[in-house]
């Protein structure tokens, strides 16, 4: 996220409004829902509600929009596509793992997929289409990228990444928000996840991890 202060008034908007979602976040998971109100978030990040209006619309954009925010933080890991090998794909895959089962896990996302729950037809929709849609989208290129590469062998990208789903994120959010305030080792579930990916879709040049 950009910092405020910096040459470009685009930059300084960016931060701004992030300082404006990481204060709806707080809110959500030290109040809950039912006091998250415009007033309320005008308050905590030190601005006016007609700039929460002008920024979001209404508190259904200034929700989606948290929710978008709170996606952002998965992200696909950088790699050369004309350089990729079997251990820029483990790495790749696994660091989009780790990233993913930190924020699935957090407060602050429990906190939104409760409030999605409660409100399937908005802000439910908004959590598909930015959260898991979103990060398939995000991860699908280097799936695709690796099996040129002849890494890793499927049929149907969407297939191969609703496999990666089900073996990184598992039980783990339905946990969550359920209460179950479980230890999670991010690194270790995440290359445990990529093994057994790697066992089902691996190309025969792929070895396995080694250590």
């Amino acid at each position: 996220m950009s910092g405020i202060g910096l040459d470009s008034a685009g930059e300084e908007m960016t931060g701004r409004r992030g300082a404006v979602l990481d204060a709806v976040l707080a809110l959500l998971v030290e109040r809950g829902a039912a006091a998250l109100t415009m007033a309320a978030v005008a308050r905590r990040a030190s601005c006016s509600k007609e700039t929460l209006y002008k920024w979001f619309g209404d508190r259904d954009g200034l929700l989606s929009a948290t929710v978008r925010w709170q996606a952002s933080r998965v992200r696909a890991g950088a790699y050369d596509r004309q350089r990729l090998d079997a251990g820029s794909l483990r790495e790749s895959l696994e660091g989009f793992a780790a990233d993913w089962l930190n924020v699935i896990a957090s407060e602050t996302s429990v906190a939104l997929n409760r409030v999605a729950i409660g409100q399937a037809g908005t802000l439910g929709g908004a959590v598909l289409a930015n959260g898991r849609f979103a990060i398939g989208e995000r991860l699908k290129p280097l799936l695709l990228d690796a099996r040129s590469a002849g890494l890793i062998a499927f049929d149907d990208a969407e297939d191969a990444f609703r496999a990666f789903f089900g073996l990184v994120v598992r039980d783990v959010q339905i946990r969550r928000l359920l209460g179950d305030d479980f230890t999670l080792d991010a690194g270790a579930d995440a290359r445990r996840a990529v093994d057994q990916f790697l066992a089902l879709y691996g190309a025969t040049k792929t070895p396995a991890r080694t250590g």
